[in-house]
Parts: C-alpha cells; structure tokens; sequence
C-alpha cells in the first residue's frame, strides 16, 4: 500500500526524531553519568523534533527546557546539544530567528556554566557556539532557498497562464477577423443572389409565366445559405465558455492554487447568459488570486436561491484594506457582465486580510437574441 506524501513526511520526522535521540542517550551512555531523570530529559527533548514542520517554537522551547536541563545535571559532552541544534534550524528556517537565536544562547550559557565547573576547558564550548552559528545560517538560508522556489514557480505557472492567455486572445482575434471576412464578402456576395433569384421569381410569377425549377432551387439555396452563413458568424464572434466553475477549480488545483468549492442552494440549469457570467467570474477570481494572493488558500462558494445565484470566491493572501486594488481590465470586465444581467458586484480587499469577490446575478435572465 503506497503511502501519501504527508504521511511519509510525519514518517520521516519521526526517524529522525528517534536517531537524534539515539545517539544522545549512546553519548550519556558512554559517560556513565546520566541517571533515569536524564534519559527521560533526553526522549522529551528528542521526540519532540517529530513535531517540528507543525509546532517550531513550541519544539524549540521543549528541547532547550529538557536539554539544558539534562546539561546542567548530568554535564554531558557537546553531543547532548543535538535537540536544540536541531530545533533551532527548524524554527530559523521556519522565520523565527530571534527565538532561535535567544535560545541558542541560553543553552550555551548552560554549557558554559557546567564547562567551567568541569574545567574541561573553553574549547568545546566554542565548537558547540560554531555549531549553534552554522544551525542558525542554515536554517535562514534553507528558508531563501525555499522563497526562491516559491517564486520561480510561481513566475513559471505566471508565464504559462501568460502565454495560454495570449494564445486565446490571438485565436479570438483571429475569429473576429475571419468573421469580418466572411460578412463583408460572402454575405454581400449571397444577398445579390438571393436578391437577383427574388426578383426574377417576381418577374416570372407577375407575367404568368412558369417559374424555372432551376430558379427556385437558386432561390432556395441562396436563403440556406444566408442562413448557415449567419450561424458561423455567429460561433466566430461568440466567445463561449468551455467547462463549469468545477473545472475551473479543478484547473487551479492542478496549476498548484488551494482552493475549495463549496455548493450550496438547489444547484439547477442556468440560462446561457447567467452561466457565461458566473463562468467568467469565477475564472477571473482564480486567475486574481493565483497572480497576487502568493500561496494562499481560495474559497469559491455558490449559492444558488430561488431568484438569485451568489458567487463569492475568498482568499486569505496579502490584500491590505487600507490599499485598495487600482481596477484593471478584468475587474472591470467583470463588473460590466454583472451590470449587464442586473447583479451587484463587490470586489475589495477583506478586512482580515486577502481579497474578496462577491457577485450577485438574477436567475431567470432572458436568453440573448441573435
């Protein structure tokens, strides 16, 4: 049975927890000093690193307590100090500098204290203030590291969104310009033939004269052809949403966006104009908070009620109340759509934190007349 990532990672903080503490409790062996009051300060210490992806400070602060406890009764050697170190890479990494260094230092006060008292010399207290210096750099540089990737990736998925965004704007360009083709040639080209057909019919009918099979049928196909010609033109200039707010969701999962939908109401059949509109919304929210929320977490909730379909889509990032968004293109193109179907729109920073897009659209809008 394959197991999910984050079981394997709980896994792995666990091992490591218990080789630390293994090798910690081999030293105090070896010392032949430690008591069972020590070995139970070196498990407390050790164990509690399997926790350090959730809790840092709280890890960090468990192991300084119970090993400075342990070094200040047992005055073991400089392998006592691995919890801590250990803790204190982990809170630097996970920004909590300061702590980690206020906790460095009371540990190797701690161990100065007992050194002294030893007389074993300065020597391995400067190796451990070495060590403590090296955890503190390394879990700061560990965190840029990850910053770094963050931000590559996100300039990545940026550049695919991009690229995907002007290769649909090109092929809507190209639409159009096919479609004005089409109108301005064929369209008028057709017209004259049906026209010419009409009237010729007319002539033939007007003076009694049979109508030649071969005209009617003309006649015929020119007004089919009109017809199926409006259509295309019709599809060309259309852009139609391809896929539902679920999909849409399930796109910004895949790209890396946590986001959630949740469905509530009797969810039921929209007309082509309010489901274009929720579409659009919906899209233009994610595609807003996958560029400028950071790696935050997006609620998207519809409510459907008797006369109206609410969408709100939440996130928790960096959107500051006191700054206002400057609206662009998308904002205002989703503004446009809701005011079209006689919705309100709010669209503006949350007041604790991140951004918030909520919209409103009566149900039972009439469908658009070609």
């Amino acid at each position: 049975m394959a197991l999910d990532q984050g079981t394997r990672r709980h896994l792995a903080d666990a091992a490591l927890a218990v080789v630390v503490g293994a090798l910690v409790m081999t030293a105090a062996a070896v010392d032949d000093g430690a008591t069972p009051a020590d070995y139970a300060l070196i498990t407390v210490g050790s164990l509690a690193l399997a926790a350090y992806r959730r809790a840092p400070r709280r890890v960090l602060a468990v192991s300084t307590v119970t090993t400075t406890a342990y070094v200040l009764h047992a005055h073991p050697g400089t392998l006592a100090a691995l919890p801590v170190l250990g803790a204190v890479h982990t809170a630097a990494r996970a920004g909590h500098r300061g702590v980690a260094a206020l906790a460095s230092a009371l540990f190797l006060a701690a161990f100065v204290t007992t050194d002294l008292t030893a007389r074993a010399g300065a020597e391995r207290s400067l190796l451990l203030a070495g060590w403590f210096l090296c955890a503190l750099v390394t879990g700061l540089a560990d965190r840029n590291w990850q910053a770094y990737l963050r931000q590559t990736e996100q300039r990545a998925m940026e550049a695919e969104r991009t690229r995907e965004e002007a290769a649909l704007r090109r092929a809507g360009e190209e639409r159009l310009r096919i479609a004005r083709e089409l109108h301005d040639s064929l369209t008028h080209s057709i017209s004259i033939v049906k026209l010419q057909a009409g009237v010729a019919v007319h002539l033939a009918r007007k003076r009694g004269e049979e109508v030649p099979p071969a005209l009617l049928a003309i006649q015929e196909a020119g007004g089919e052809a009109m017809r199926e010609l409006r259509a295309t033109l019709e599809v060309l200039r259309t852009d139609e949403p391809t896929g539902t707010p679920a999909l849409l969701v399930e796109r910004a999962r895949a790209a890396g966006l946590a986001v959630e939908l949740t469905v509530s109401g009797d969810e039921r059949p929209l007309t082509a104009t309010v489901d274009r509109a929720a579409y659009r919304i919906v899209q233009e929210a994610l595609t807003n908070a996958a560029r400028h929320a950071g790696p935050a977490k997006v609620a998207v909730q519809l409510d459907y009620s008797t006369d109206d379909l609410t969408i709100s889509v939440d996130d928790d990032g960096g959107a500051d109340p006191s700054r206002p968004p400057t609206p662009g293109i998308g904002l205002t193109g989703m503004r446009e759509r809701v005011s079209a179907l006689g919705g309100t729109l709010h669209a503006a920073p949350r007041t604790e934190g991140g951004f918030s897009v909520r919209a409103e659209l009566p149900l039972g809008i009439p469908e658009e007349v070609p």
